[in-house]
């Protein structure tokens, strides 16, 4: 595969007529197909409409945040603003207004974009409108396509823009894309993946994978994650492939419209693999390439079932935000995939070292290479504790070994980040959430193992004194202040949890005193 320009803007480039992205029946819009050129000419219309919004000369560096769906709306406005030098925020459409305006505010947004005919009263909209944040409105028009608009207002149309000089292409250092990731210090860290970090990513996994422009992906994860948008749809476009996007992951729509669609693999988390178990295959399946599984550990059952039922080899991947995504991942046959391992290496150096920074067998996971972020946005301490000195090797905070064929076997989390489905949790930021709630004294949140997700969130809380509290009540306070993914499954209401000699609290032996060893 001959090197591209490293910016994402070498998607562009491949053949104009191809199909580039493809609704399904399911979507909103459904069933229409993009070719390559456009696409290219969706985002030029929507750098049109953003100048007349937020202004030609203020477009570069602007973070423009957005709550959408998965579908054509959503991936024109993700390509359309970093391909004009500004920095999209894709965030989960499914978060709390508080959680909106941290983000909001952490990312120094300069626009909310929400789908068209969203409430005014929207979680979205009153963080946005809280922080005095503009919110536009997003769709998409029958015949010319992309439609913006300010909230409440009329849809902007190109040739109603003053004509403006094309934009200036993306440079390798530019920011592109600004993603939040969770950390053990309970305050999410802003990730920021330069379109030089995108590109050597999406040239990894092709080279990984050996996409080309045969290549059908649908894409099951949301935008909104590195998995979704790097690990399946941008690298599909880097070779020229076809993107399928549905709205949303649905096990009753999933195998008919993967056949129809002419699919040739798919990547998702293992909680989508099992729940696909369980539903039947359709009378005529087209060949799969390949499945890929990221995010959280891949059980061997699940991967040997898979195998045996789609007759394709299932590939285990090791992946994180700051690598924006891919790190190592199980080889295409000929060459052995093991189950229970994440692979080799893929396009970075890996080494596994102990606390004072020296290679070990057994040790922290730590990576680097082009595709790895600079550091996190003004958090000079978190960025001191991610990366050694020196060497600049980022730790992931993974615990794990090298076998000696080369193939990495993760043995914990060092960190205690709650990998939920592959959305990674943090427990701080819950205790902190959990201690606003009335009635609430003390709060410890942890992971409890979960067949489905891998793990699951659950909580301990310890009443005030003559505090009349219960579970329900806890778990309501939850679902109005968190996404819903974060709200703990049990809630154990306690007198007192198990405490060390120096009366500290060990989220490990909490879990264990009410959940059982995990």
């Amino acid at each position: 595969m001959a090197e591209k320009p490293q910016t994402i803007a070498s998607i562009l480039g491949n053949a104009a007529g191809a199909p580039a992205v493809a609704t399904t029946a399911s979507s909103t819009p459904p069933n229409v197909t993009l070719a390559y050129a456009d696409l290219a000419g969706q985002c030029e219309r929507f750098r049109r409409q953003t100048a007349a919004l937020l202004g030609a000369d203020s477009q570069a560096g602007a973070v423009v945040s957005s709550l959408l769906p998965n579908g054509l709306v959503c991936l024109v406005v993700l390509l359309g603003t970093t391909l004009q030098r500004s920095v999209a925020a894709p965030l989960n459409p499914a978060l709390k207004q508080a959680e909106v305006e941290f983000f909001l505010r952490d990312a120094g947004s300069r626009a909310l974009v929400v789908p068209e005919g969203t409430d005014e009263l929207s979680e979205g909209v009153r963080a946005a409108q809280a922080l005095g944040i503009p919110v536009w409105t997003a769709g998409w028009g029958p015949d010319a396509g992309i439609r913006l608009a300010a909230l409440g207002g009329a849809a902007v149309e190109p040739a109603a823009v003053r004509a403006t000089e094309p934009a200036a292409q993306p440079q390798p250092d530019d920011v592109a894309i600004l993603l939040h990731t969770s950390g053990t210090t309970g305050r999410p860290k802003a990730v920021p993946l330069t379109h030089g970090n995108i590109a050597r990513s999406m040239a990894n996994i092709a080279r990984t994978y050996a996409l080309d422009s045969r290549d059908r992906t649908f894409v099951v994860m949301p935008l909104f994650h590195v998995h979704g948008l790097i690990g399946a749809t941008l690298s599909t476009l880097y070779t020229g492939g076809t993107v399928v996007v549905p709205p949303r992951f649905s096990a009753s729509h999933f195998w008919p419209e993967f056949a129809a669609a002419g699919a040739t693999w798919y990547s998702a988390v293992p909680t989508i693999h099992q729940i696909l178990l369980r539903h039947d295959l359709p009378a005529s399946l087209p060949p799969i390439r390949f499945v890929r599984s990221c995010s959280s550990a891949l059980a061997p059952t699940v991967l040997g079932e898979l195998e045996a039922r789609l007759g394709a080899p299932v590939l285990e991947a090791y992946a994180m935000t700051e690598a924006a995504h891919q790190m190592c991942s199980n080889p295409l046959p000929p060459a052995a995939h093991k189950p229970g391992s994440v692979g080799r290496p893929q396009g970075v150096e890996l080494a596994i070292l102990d606390d004072a920074d020296d290679p070990v067998h057994l040790g922290e996971v730590c990576v680097r290479g082009a595709n790895v972020m600079h550091g996190y946005v003004d958090n000079p301490d978190a960025n001191s504790k991610a990366f050694t000195a020196g060497a600049r090797w980022f730790r992931t905070g993974d615990q794990g070994y090298v076998d000696a064929d080369g193939y990495l076997f993760l043995t914990g989390r060092i960190k205690e980040l709650i990998n939920r489905g592959g959305e990674k949790i943090s427990p701080l930021e819950l205790d902190n959430v959990l201690l606003q709630c009335p009635g609430v004294a003390e709060a410890v949140s942890f992971a409890v193992r979960d067949e489905i997700y891998g793990q699951e969130v659950h909580a301990a809380v310890i009443p005030h004194r003559g505090a009349a509290l219960t579970e329900d009540d806890v778990k309501r306070f939850m679902a109005d202040s968190v996404a819903a993914f974060k709200v703990p499954k049990r809630v154990y209401v306690a007198p007192d949890f198990p405490r060390t000699a120096t009366g500290k609290i060990q989220r490990r032996v909490v879990a264990e005193h009410f959940a059982g060893p995990q």
